[in-house]
């Protein structure tokens, strides 16, 4: 989880796929309401989980402690929607305008990626 808010919080959130592309990734940066939204919403989720390892070590009661857990993946997800929102509006547009064929197909292609990958888990 540390991990995870710790690559939100440079200056400029990238949209980009990793491993980077060839051509290098693209990097747009989120308005300041957007990413504050982001952050507060990351540090509350962070608070959760811990809240959640408190009542592991407390021997909490099971379907207690599966209940959090899914609180949890549910507000990751709400996250997650927002930042695949933000990068329709943002990233997949510009590049949907672009001339370049290549770029367009590009962003479609990491767009598919991410819904192959969700449907996986």
């Amino acid at each position: 989880m540390q991990r995870l808010l710790d690559s939100l919080a440079p200056v400029a959130v990238r949209c980009e796929q990793y491993p980077i592309p060839l051509g290098g990734g693209r990097q747009v940066t989120m308005n300041d309401k957007h990413k504050t939204d982001t952050l507060r919403r990351m540090k509350s989720i962070s608070g959760h989980l811990k809240g959640v390892e408190r009542m592991l070590a407390e021997d909490a009661y099971c379907i207690d402690v599966i209940k959090q857990i899914q609180a949890v993946q549910a507000a990751l997800n709400k996250v997650s929607a927002q930042l695949l929102e933000n990068h329709l509006n943002s990233c997949v547009v510009t590049a949907i305008q672009s001339d370049d064929q290549k770029e367009r197909e590009r962003v479609l292609d990491e767009i598919a990626d991410v819904f192959t990958t969700a449907t996986k888990v």
